[in-house]
């Protein structure tokens, strides 16, 4: 583990696996885990770079949370590591891929339905409101619950504790229940600008059984991208690279200029 100085002061921890040019794969409302199977299969061409958020795993943690601060620290470990990266962000970790690319220079960025409300749906979003009310009743593992329910299957699922007795992540998650109520605060905060002005390439990856929110704001990213290509996987959700990695993977590699591009499922 190795750490780095964001520009507030705060101690930013991550990783690195393998060797060669930098990978930057930052994880959105989970832990660095996420990237766990993930990591083996790009270790032998790249150095992986896993930042921890602050406030998870290793990282520090300050009063204060904005998403520009989250870009801070990713620039903070970019500037660490030799070599112009490619980032790779999931979720909330592909929304800070993409503000950390306007600020930076990058190689490529791939960004797996990142965070990002749009329309009506960003004006009534309440999700961090209300999983502080059930943080301030005792209630933690019933906020963090709330927030699956919606990020993971927008809002729509019979039998959620059933599903959750089959997700790794569950229960180990409910530590995080403070720190995801925070950084949903930032992604409502946030307003998707008309044009996002980034030089390098990028790769935008949804799943047709992803939540139809963040299908609708990806869209709306790839609008606003004058460089980018957009691809959809048939029958994957939200947690799509490590859900399929058999075929989300193939298709980063290619991005990336490694071998031909795979036929999706669909695109556009």
């Amino acid at each position: 583990m190795q750490t780095v100085t964001s520009a507030d002061g705060t101690s930013i921890a991550f990783e690195q696996h393998g060797e060669g040019p930098p990978l930057v794969l930052l994880h959105g409302g989970s832990s660095p885990q996420y990237w766990k199977r993930i990591v083996p299969r790009f270790a032998e061409d790249y150095t992986v770079v896993i930042p921890h958020r602050r406030g998870v795993g290793e990282s520090g943690d300050a009063d204060e949370y904005r998403l520009d601060r989250g870009v801070e620290d990713i620039r903070a470990v970019i500037d660490s590591v030799d070599g112009t990266p490619v980032l790779f962000g999931h979720s909330f970790g592909g929304l800070l891929a993409i503000e950390t690319a306007r600020a930076t220079s990058v190689e490529n960025v791939i960004a797996y339905e990142p965070a990002v409300l749009i329309g009506d749906y960003r004006e009534q979003a309440t999700l961090a409101e209300q999983m502080q009310e059930r943080i301030n009743d005792g209630e933690r593992r019933e906020a963090m619950k709330f927030y699956i329910s919606e990020v993971m299957h927008g809002g729509e699922i019979d039998d959620l504790d059933g599903w959750l007795a089959g997700w790794q992540p569950w229960p180990e998650i409910v530590a995080l229940t403070e720190n995801i109520a925070r950084i949903n605060r930032a992604i409502e905060q946030y307003r998707l600008p008309d044009s996002l002005d980034i030089d390098a390439p990028v790769l935008l990856l949804t799943g047709t059984e992803g939540p139809p929110h963040l299908q609708d704001g990806i869209r709306a990213v790839d609008a606003a991208l004058s460089n980018s290509q957009f691809i959809e996987f048939e029958g994957v959700g939200h947690g799509g690279p490590a859900e399929a990695p058999d075929r989300v993977i193939p298709t980063v590699r290619a991005f990336v200029g490694e071998t031909e591009m795979p036929v999706p499922e669909s695109s556009n």
